[in-house]
């Protein structure tokens, strides 16, 4: 079992959510979160004020997976949340050593 993490722009999600579903995903956890990389934040005016945002809005998709099924997941994500703009986002994939479904106590591949 693999676990995916990717950190997308957030007018993204809808698009990659659809792709996901066409590839047999049913389940996501979304997290809206903040972070910086290459492109280190910028600069806004507000108020006529400008100030420097250090920290640029993301979402967080979290899917775990069957092993079989992460390549196709993570070709599918990084294909339609790419903008080639700077800050398109990361994919990470972790092993995932065991899962269990809380209600029916199913464990492994059985609990996705």
């Amino acid at each position: 079992m693999k676990y995916i993490i990717a950190a997308i722009k957030p007018y993204k999600l809808d698009e990659v959510r659809e792709a996901l579903t066409a590839v047999g995903i049913r389940e996501m956890m979304v997290s809206e979160i903040k972070g910086f990389g290459m492109q280190s934040g910028h600069t806004e005016i507000y108020r006529g004020a400008e100030y420097e945002v250090n920290f640029v809005p993301k979402l967080k998709i979290e899917i775990a997976v069957s092993a079989a099924l992460a390549d196709d997941v993570v070709t599918t994500i990084a294909r339609v949340a790419k903008t080639d703009k700077i800050g398109d986002g990361k994919i990470f994939v972790l092993d995932l050593k065991d899962a269990v479904r809380v209600r029916t106590g199913e464990s492994g591949e059985d609990a996705l």
